[in-house]
């Protein structure tokens, strides 16, 4: 099957891009398209307007003073390699390892993969993690959009028609901390049927701070501040988690799909769980 048709146009600059966005109705956005171009092909979506953003290099940096700032047209290639990622959001690189394979990493961007927001998303996993801020620009001016309320529904992002993704800005952790990723598919670079991230902070054995993300099992990836308010405060023992973890997990409404069950992504989710805690555990 072909994409139906439609008009096509390549802006120069951001503020060509976002007066088509203005102007044009039932348009899409193409950056990687590694999303997009299937969701064309087999008509899962047929807009009038494709706006092709790829060349817009001031949308495509990454950048650190006193917040990491990465530009959404940055390629996961380049977030794979780049030191300034390595150095301040680690826990980034390593959730890059599950994303889809060399080729979709080289044409996927981080903006496209928060736009399209697929449940079982990484990227999106991680910005959650540290409540990333989220940069949109229309003609009207630029806002800023927590990353907890970037996820409105099924792959539904907080975003309007004629607004354009530009930024994400992370504040890393600070401090002595650790970070772990755990995540389980069907093969490695298929979607997520769980996964779970986690930072965290320990002080003389006490969970002083941590932050959960899961990923596949629900609608939408969220944080997991249920579990997190249990934890948080108590005395880092992997025993005691197994049992604290159980109240939490129970109060997740699992997906149910032509993959796995609902119960068996929660047995999934809590051997990731435990296993993200312990990996970040020995990092701190």
């Amino acid at each position: 099957m072909k994409a139906s048709a439609f008009s096509y146009h390549k802006p120069n600059s951001l503020i060509d891009a976002l007066e088509l966005l203005e102007n044009e109705e039932d348009a899409k956005v193409l950056a990687g398209g590694q999303s997009l171009m299937p969701m064309l092909n087999m008509r899962f979506v047929q807009p009038e307007t494709v706006i092709d953003v790829n060349g817009l290099e001031e949308l495509a940096s990454i950048s650190f003073t006193e917040n990491l700032e990465i530009g959404a047209l940055t390629r996961q290639k380049t977030l794979a390699a780049d030191p300034i990622i390595k150095q301040h959001l680690p826990i980034m690189q390593e959730a890059l390892t599950w994303v889809g394979h060399f080729q979709t990493q080289s044409r996927g961007t981080i903006g496209g993969s928060l736009c399209h927001l697929d449940p079982a998303s990484e990227l999106p996993m991680v910005a959650l993690l540290y409540d990333a801020e989220l940069q949109v620009a229309s003609v009207s001016g630029t806002r800023l959009i927590p990353m907890r309320e970037w996820a409105l529904a099924y792959m539904m992002p907080s975003i309007g028609p004629d607004e354009l993704l530009t930024k994400i800005i992370i504040k890393p952790w600070q401090g002595a901390h650790g970070y772990g990723f755990q995540e389980f598919a069907r093969r490695h670079g298929d979607f997520a049927i769980a996964a779970v991230g986690c930072l965290l902070k320990l002080d003389n054995n006490i969970i002083t701070d941590i932050a959960l993300s899961i990923g596949g099992v629900e609608d939408v990836p969220r944080r997991f501040s249920e579990c997190e308010d249990r934890l948080r405060g108590m005395t880092y023992n992997i025993e005691q988690i197994k049992t604290d973890v159980l109240e939490p997990l129970d109060q997740i409404n699992y997906l149910d799909d032509s993959l796995v069950t609902g119960t068996y992504r929660r047995r999934l989710l809590k051997g990731l769980l435990i296993r993200a805690i312990e990996q970040a555990a020995l990092r701190v």
